[in-house]
């Protein structure tokens, strides 16, 4: 069988998956339809938005489907007509069995963590949160408990000291594009194992999860340690971004701060945890267990994200306000 005679379905959302779709066609895979999110309303004036996977799908001439239900028979009628060998999943919405059960050698999946360790949605961020030093990229069978299945092949990846999770996702994104055609490639010729997680999990004394991340669930914890801290402001940034409030000491009035970068310094000190330091010219540092933790960029409600020395600038008396 030729790589034009094998017929994939591509199933995928936003950037993450469009380095996938592409890998797969410069490897000359024919991918016979993209299955995608709908149109969304975006922005000020509401204008229906393509994801990222449809706009390049477009280029390429490759039919798309946008169901609004997994389940609908028109949906699985036209899917069926595609006659697909494989189904390959990249960063999209969790399948139901009548779909991904579908094609005759199965459906797999690409996740950005060594599995079985951070099983979830947001395995890049939490990795980061939880101080690793290594994650990575693995392709999988998928299976009806998520995250699960069968694994076909992994790749290691060093998260770095100056790694925040918008520089991780793109490393493994890279790293996963490479991994998933040459999965695609070992299925077609046969020439593959699986290997059974529960097998892979007995090699990790706790297994972690990275479950979907709430808004409620990116508030600065400000008594946790200095690295913790650290750790969970490059864990959130670019998105869905670290916050904190602040209260003037004399009015009360509120403010509300996305923090996106920090630097840690270790060190002992008397002040409270929690206190704000500034110069009101050139730094903000927060006073925490284990050091400070010192504000490189950050956004105020309603405004654009600026450096340190910009934000103080405009924003005088940083000195009477406090953490709330």
């Amino acid at each position: 069988m030729t790589s034009y005679d094998f017929r994939i379905i591509f199933m995928g959302t936003p950037e993450f998956a469009v380095a996938s779709l592409k890998s797969l066609l410069n490897a000359g895979f024919n991918v016979v339809a993209v299955v995608t999110s709908p149109d969304k309303p975006s922005g000020r004036g509401q204008k229906l938005q393509e994801s990222d996977v449809k706009q390049f799908a477009t280029t390429c001439n490759i039919p798309i489907l946008q169901p609004e239900r997994l389940k609908d028979e028109l949906f699985i009628s036209e899917l069926k007509s595609f006659e697909a060998d494989l189904q390959v999943v990249v960063a999209f919405r969790m399948l139901p069995e009548v779909v991904w059960s579908m094609p005759r050698l199965g459906t797999i999946n690409l996740h950005a963590s060594l599995l079985p360790q951070y099983r979830g949605a947001a395995p890049i961020n939490w990795a980061i949160i939880n101080g690793e030093k290594t994650t990575g990229v693995t392709t999988f069978f998928i299976e009806r408990e998520i995250d699960t299945g069968k694994i076909i092949n992994y790749k290691e990846v060093e998260i770095e000291p100056v790694d925040n999770a918008g520089l991780l996702h793109d490393k493994l994104m890279e790293a996963g594009a490479k991994l998933l055609a040459l999965s695609v490639t070992d299925i077609k010729s046969g020439n593959y194992t699986k290997i059974d997680q529960s097998l892979s999990a007995k090699a990790y004394n706790k297994l972690r999860l990275a479950p979907k991340i709430f808004k409620d669930d990116c508030k600065i914890d400000w008594s946790a340690s200095v690295e913790e801290i650290h750790n969970f402001i490059r864990g959130m940034s670019p998105y869905p971004a670290a916050w904190t409030t602040i209260a003037n000491i004399e009015t009360n009035e509120r403010l509300s701060l996305k923090i996106y970068e920090s630097e840690m310094h270790i060190c002992q000190h008397s002040q409270s945890i929690g206190a704000i330091s500034t110069d009101e010219k050139k730094y903000v540092k927060i006073c925490v267990l284990g050091g400070y933790i010192n504000i490189i960029s950050l956004q105020m409600e309603g405004k654009k994200r600026l450096h340190i020395e910009d934000f103080l600038r405009g924003f005088k008396n940083l000195g009477n306000y406090r953490l709330v």
